[in-house]
């Protein structure tokens, strides 16, 4: 297996409810290097911007909207098969459906407010990290 790179984030309902330092403790249980970190604001340009390939999907302007109300917290993980390690960490997209033990199991409350964010695939990480953290901080 090949070392990647991911970005996950701590999304704004997770921040809001005081769950960063137990989702961080679950990175590093889940044996995962942090490259980069930072806590910002997306505006709404922003989050418009990130979200870009879902722009014609109905819950676009429902997601946005949730990712600019409130502190989030971005970082990029390291390990080997780091993109599918972060997801199985995550659990899926609706916490009914996550596997237990998962971040989305134990913390999420909806499809909407699952605590976090994670890269679908190599491409996808590239694009996510290269938002986020210029080339000088992911050294």
């Amino acid at each position: 297996m090949a070392v990647e790179r991911t970005l996950a984030i701590v999304k704004p309902d997770a921040v809001g409810r005081g769950l960063t330092a137990d989702i961080l403790s679950r990175v590093h249980a889940a044996k995962f290097k942090i490259i980069a970190i930072k806590s910002l604001r997306l505006t709404k340009k922003q989050a418009e911007g990130f979200y870009a390939v879902h722009r014609e999907r109905g819950f676009f302007g429902e997601l946005t909207e949730f990712m600019s109300s409130g502190k989030a917290v971005v970082m990029v993980l390291e390990a080997e098969n780091g993109i599918a390690k972060w997801r199985e960490t995550m659990g899926a997209t609706d916490p009914a459906k996550a596997a237990a033990g998962t971040i989305r199991k134990e913390l999420g409350e909806s499809i909407q407010f699952n605590c976090t964010h994670g890269s679908d695939a190599q491409e996808t990480a590239a694009y996510e990290i290269g938002y986020f953290f210029s080339g000088a901080e992911l050294v």
